[in-house]
């Protein structure tokens, strides 16, 4: 898992214009796991539910994608909710505007895959390459991220304010039903985690690896 590299210096000026109270510091868990504005993935009403915690520069992030998009898909029955988290650079907060204004055309997925593709850090204009190249149409995108940039801002902030209440240190942190996993995991622990937590949902003893 990576430091939380100032996450704080780095947020300060994008959250400095978002009017509003301040969010409050306890743990919402309704909010967590069924914000309306979160992208989801997966089945909408899988038994299990992973929440994951990213940050397009995040290399630890970039090596566990793609287990982690494989696990869901091969189960079938995982609900993923992306919380866009940018605290490792200004550019990070540049990535999760594109791909939750992306999410408004419907191509959140294809943009996260993109930028979650790229090597090392990114600058905002190789994110936003990264971006066209997956098909997003970007004359829309932008008219999105004029039209509901307030939006767009609001629900970082809201995610930003629940890692706050859960402690979280840095990127990734996926929450799999009951268990916090705080590192790059690979397909196989993530089949074995949603395994566990699916078992312990229905009080049964975990499947034998």
């Amino acid at each position: 898992m990576g430091p939380p590299m100032r996450r704080r210096t780095f947020l300060a000026l994008a959250f400095a214009l978002a009017a509003g109270p301040a969010l409050a510091a306890e743990i919402n868990v309704e909010e967590i796991l069924n914000d309306p504005a979160a992208p989801i993935a997966g089945d909408p009403k899988g038994d299990v539910t992973i929440v994951a915690f990213l940050d397009y520069n995040c290399p630890f992030c970039k090596k566990s994608t793609p287990g982690l998009l494989r696990a869901v898909k091969e189960d079938g029955h995982t609900r993923l909710v992306y919380k866009d988290w940018p605290i490792l650079a200004p550019s990070s907060v540049d990535g999760a505007r594109l791909a939750l204004a992306a999410k408004y055309q419907g191509k959140y997925e294809e943009a996260h895959a993109a930028m979650m593709a790229l090597k090392g850090r990114s600058t905002p204009q190789q994110f936003r390459a990264a971006v066209q190249g997956a098909g997003v149409d970007m004359a829309r995108l932008d008219a999105d991220l004029s039209a509901h940039g307030a939006d767009i801002m609001a629900l970082i902030k809201r995610n930003n304010a629940e890692a706050d209440s859960l402690g979280l240190q840095g990127t990734p942190v996926f929450l799999i039903g009951p268990f916090r996993v705080a590192a790059a995991i690979d397909y196989a622990e993530f089949k074995r985690v949603i395994g566990e937590a699916r078992a312990r949902q229905k009080g049964e003893a975990p499947p034998a690896q």
